[in-house]
């Protein structure tokens, strides 16, 4: 995700805006939720849309994502993941809307606080917490992680061909001295870099990243809310960064649950998908955008229809 500010930074330029707005089929006088309020961009080319008597509930778990909400009396930020949506939609009396969108992964204006340790740029702790207010950090599973489960989640989380190696190298240093920057653990793993390690640590950094903030977990819990929440017609439209998200969202657009079905036959008759997918292939941006918002490369964008 990103914001929107002066478009001469690429941090300022939110991710496929016009096809977002385009999906999302904006009533004037409809409910929208945007689930990663992050720089704002979004929320306010759907407040451009609407007219008096729209709302717009903004979510977002990083606190400083507040500051982005425009100042508009027709929306409300909400300072929750996105998990919760149906729940905190209910407590202000908002049963069913007309459109969802999400804009998932870590934002640029995470990306380039340095102090935050997203990024393989900067020396800074090892934290990579979206919600400040969370306990569970990047260090954190570092240090504590059996050697089966950090493999787990290089394997899971960041798709490492040497997921094994690395979880090993990982408990073997750390027997040795502690990492708690971004720096530290670079060194402390160097030997198992494998490839470009620049695209090898960005997929490491990747990996720890969903874990600390339990982004599958999450964006399985909202997408399973989706459908009670859409009115008949009510759009959803949800841009991903890497292929883990972009499997599940697909998923969910065709089978109706956001997991992998069994093969067996049974199983597969009890699931029916309630939408009708708008978009065949994901939408993906132009030259033009990647060259404005390099970021922006790996985004894919599906659409679908509550029936």
């Amino acid at each position: 995700m990103t914001a929107e500010f002066p478009a001469e930074h690429p941090y300022h330029v939110p991710v496929l805006l016009e096809a977002t707005v385009k999906g999302l089929q904006i009533r004037q006088d409809g409910t929208y939720v945007d689930c990663t309020l992050g720089g704002g961009g979004h929320a306010r080319a759907i407040l451009e849309r609407l007219g008096r008597s729209g709302r717009l509930f903004a979510f977002d778990q990083d606190i400083d994502a507040k500051a982005n909400l425009p100042n508009d009396e027709r929306a409300l930020f909400i300072p929750q993941n996105f998990r919760h949506v149906q729940r905190f939609l209910r407590l202000h009396q908002v049963y069913q809307i007309d459109g969802l969108m999400a804009d998932l992964g870590v934002s640029s204006h995470q990306l380039d606080e340095a102090a935050r340790g997203f990024s393989t740029r900067f020396d800074a702790d090892l934290d990579m917490r979206m919600d400040k207010r969370q306990d569970l950090t990047a260090f954190y599973i570092l240090k504590n992680y059996n050697e089966a489960g950090l493999q787990r989640l290089f394997e899971q989380n960041g798709e490492l061909r040497n997921a094994k190696t690395l979880a090993r190298t990982i408990v073997r240093a750390r027997s040795l001295s502690e990492f708690r920057t971004v720096a530290q653990f670079k060194q402390a793993v160097d030997s198992a870099v494998l490839g470009n390690p620049h695209k090898w640590f960005a997929q490491v950094f990747q990996a720890l990243r969903i874990e600390v903030n339990d982004e599958l977990g999450a964006l399985q819990e909202m997408l399973k809310q989706v459908p009670a929440l859409l009115v008949k017609g009510g759009r959803v439209v949800i841009i991903s960064f890497h292929s883990i998200e972009d499997r599940l969202v697909k998923q969910f657009f065709r089978q109706g649950i956001p997991e992998e079905l069994t093969a067996d036959p049974f199983r597969q008759q009890a699931f029916s998908s309630p939408f009708r997918i708008i978009t065949k292939k994901p939408i993906v941006p132009s030259a033009e955008e990647i060259k404005r918002n390099p970021r922006s490369a790996s985004a894919k964008l599906r659409v679908a229809e509550k029936e």
